[in-house]
């Protein structure tokens, strides 16, 4: 069984300072947004509506990032493929809140600051995706 899901790197300038979303999900861990897509949408639209439902930010797609793909089992439905799909996420509105039942904090941090904590407390499968949208975003990190 296939699921897809879509999320992104979102990021906001503050008096000209960028800034990093990273929220810290309900096993503890730092991660990005993301989530599972609905019937008729596209990845796009699935990153931009989870990004809103997970932490209350109106965000704007400015690139593709990758796609990561792993398995899983599930108790119920058994080995599970899946592919994530992320995007360089421009935040344009909205009030920074965290959706109560999946994750437990959101976080605007500087690019460095995100980056020590996606290697210190993140999923190892999205080293990559936070490496590329800081690349993107001019910022240069250790691999």
């Amino acid at each position: 069984m296939l699921e897809i899901s879509a999320g992104g790197v979102v990021y906001r300038k503050v008096d000209n300072k960028l800034q990093i979303q990273m929220i810290k999900d309900r096993f503890g861990k730092m991660t990005l947004a993301k989530g599972k897509m609905e019937l008729g949408e596209t990845v796009e639209q699935t990153a931009i509506r989870e990004i809103w439902e997970e932490t209350g930010i109106t965000s704007e797609i400015r690139d593709f990032l990758e796609m990561i793909k792993y398995q899983f089992t599930h108790p119920e439905k058994g080995v599970i493929d899946k592919e994530v799909h992320y995007f360089l996420a421009e935040a344009i509105s909205g009030e920074t809140v965290a959706q109560i039942e999946e994750i437990g904090e959101v976080h605007w941090l500087e690019p460095l600051a995100a980056w020590h904590e996606q290697l210190n407390a993140g999923y190892d499968n999205n080293d990559s995706v936070l490496r590329l949208g800081l690349q993107k975003l001019g910022v240069v990190v250790d691999v």
